[in-house]
């Protein structure tokens, strides 16, 4: 029987060089990645997401629950996104779309994009979109809510991403922190990690994704495809590639 992974990710999970795709996209890396494995993905994200958003996904959607049942391994690709700079609260950047009429909306998000690079270098990247603790939490309440649901299902993590983006001013303070947290935490709970710095920083140094900064071309999902494949493979016992 072909494995199924259910993915909860961020934009990172399908964005491509120039926009975001469908999740039946075969070159994003959750489909690359189960590909390698013989299988298929479920990928479950939204732009923007943190692993507080992955928490309540876990809680909140019944698409996810019906996953949950039968799925062989849960990536959970979060983390990425909570260590980015906002210099507005989550709850006043988010609620921009709810403004009205439509000329304020768009005066007020157009106001705060060419804000938010400057204020970015001048806070020094922070406060971050969701702090280091709070992602740990999240990370935490996620695993072992899915390890009470399905007991011995493999799950997976990954080290958040680095970014270029000048949205941000090129400012990326707070992923060491977050990162380090995340990787004691995974060693505690027995989460395997997929290092996206050492897979993909280059790639995105280098200029060679997405022109934001931010997301990947598609060297890059083969790259990160491959190696949470493997890592899969290990975790179900399914050969992955050479």
């Amino acid at each position: 029987m072909s494995p199924r992974i259910l993915v909860l990710g961020d934009s990172l999970t399908f964005h491509g060089p120039d926009r975001a795709y469908a999740a039946d996209e075969p070159r994003l890396w959750p489909n690359v990645a189960a590909r390698d494995v013989g299988g298929a993905a479920d990928i479950v994200a939204r732009s923007g997401w943190t692993a507080r958003d992955a928490w309540w996904a876990l809680i909140s959607d019944p698409r996810v629950w019906a996953d949950l049942r039968r799925v062989d391994a849960v990536v959970l690709a979060v983390g990425s996104m909570d260590a980015l700079p906002s210099p507005l609260p989550t709850y006043l950047r988010t609620g921009m779309r709810y403004l009205r009429p439509d000329g304020l909306r768009r005066a007020t998000r157009a106001a705060y994009r060419s804000v938010q690079p400057r204020l970015a270098v001048a806070l020094r990247g922070r406060p971050a979109a969701l702090p280091t603790k709070l992602t740990v939490r999240y990370l935490d309440r996620c695993t072992r809510a899915m390890r009470v649901l399905r007991p011995g299902m493999p799950i997976l993590g990954i080290v958040p991403a680095p970014h270029h983006a000048p949205a941000y001013g090129y400012v990326h303070a707070v992923r060491d922190a977050t990162s380090r947290a995340v990787a004691a935490w995974a060693e505690r709970a027995g989460v395997p990690l997929v290092d996206l710095p050492g897979l993909i920083g280059d790639h995105v140094r280098r200029g060679q994704g997405n022109p934001d900064g931010m997301h990947w071309g598609w060297e890059g999902h083969e790259l990160v495809g491959a190696a949470v494949g493997r890592l899969l493979g290990s975790e179900i016992g399914v050969p992955g590639p050479s």
